[in-house]
């Protein structure tokens, strides 16, 4: 493979593709917005463009690209950028989500729902890798958890976080090795926590005590919705941790059948990112 191109080169899933890439000792191309803020491992060529200006990419395709890591941030669909990749390269790996755990008409699953069908109709090989909701949405929780408490919904909704390496690893073994196309593959963490638990586990690889508070759902829709301005989010969000209550977030073996070890613990993720706790 000649040539890989990573879109969202600096997302926190983005930034392992592209290093485990060059790790790897392959030729890899960043698009960034602006090369002046970007931070890239040695040897990885920076190219600036946006995916909300699709012939911004025509430099990034250009000049011989054969797989190209496609991460498509919260923007409006351009069906231009699936064409233009489509012209340049032969493969790509889309990270997508986990529609399958989501209501449908939740507006994630319309998204990704979109991205894909783009993909699949493009003439493009192409692997989807369908996270599962990231271990890094717990950062979140960082201020809370600094004054020892979290207060959240649902606390015996139980979760299979996902730590971005993971994720990455299977992109990169996508983008890397033949075997893959038309997969579409679920990363999962190793197994479903509580939310009250995955608080423990922050405060004891911390340190510290952290409590658990539980909301009240009434309460969190009113919190969040002003937190996060999305009121469609918040309510699918909830749905989803209720239901997680009953029954598990499920658990895959995505990650030990394509990489051959098993996936990071959420206790290996709190390692990873202590810092941002402190």
């Amino acid at each position: 493979m000649n040539r890989i191109l990573a879109i969202g080169a600096n997302g926190s899933v983005g930034r392992h593709v592209v290093a485990a890439l060059a790790e790897g000792g392959h030729d890899v191309r960043a698009l960034v917005r602006s090369r002046a803020t970007s931070v890239l491992p040695e040897g990885v060529e920076a190219v600036e463009g946006d995916l909300a200006d699709p012939e911004s990419l025509a430099a990034a395709l250009g000049g011989g690209v054969d797989a190209v890591y496609l991460m498509w941030p919260g923007i409006p669909v351009q069906p231009r950028v699936v064409e233009l990749i489509a012209e340049h390269a032969e493969r790509v790996v889309y990270l997508s989500a986990d529609v399958a755990d989501l209501a449908d008409d939740e507006p994630a699953v319309i998204f990704h729902q979109e991205i894909e069908r783009l993909i699949r109709h493009s003439g493009l090989g192409w692997t989807f890798v369908r996270a599962i909701d990231f271990a890094g949405n717990m950062l979140g929780w960082a201020d809370q958890v600094r004054e020892g408490v979290v207060r959240w919904p649902y606390g015996q909704a139980r979760r299979s976080l996902v730590h971005e390496r993971d994720i990455a690893d299977v992109a990169v073994r996508a983008l890397t090795e033949d075997g893959h196309e038309g997969a579409k593959y679920v990363v999962t963490g190793p197994e479903s926590i509580a939310h009250a638990e995955l608080a423990r586990i922050i405060g004891e690889e911390l340190g510290t005590e952290v409590r658990w508070e539980e909301l009240a759902p009434e309460t969190a829709r009113e919190r969040l919705t002003a937190a996060w301005g999305h009121a469609a989010f918040v309510e699918s969000r909830l749905r989803a941790w209720e239901s997680f209550t009953r029954e598990p977030e499920r658990v895959t073996d995505t990650v030990e059948r394509v990489l051959g070890r098993p996936p990071h613990g959420f206790r290996s993720w709190v390692r990873d990112h202590a810092a941002d706790f402190r």
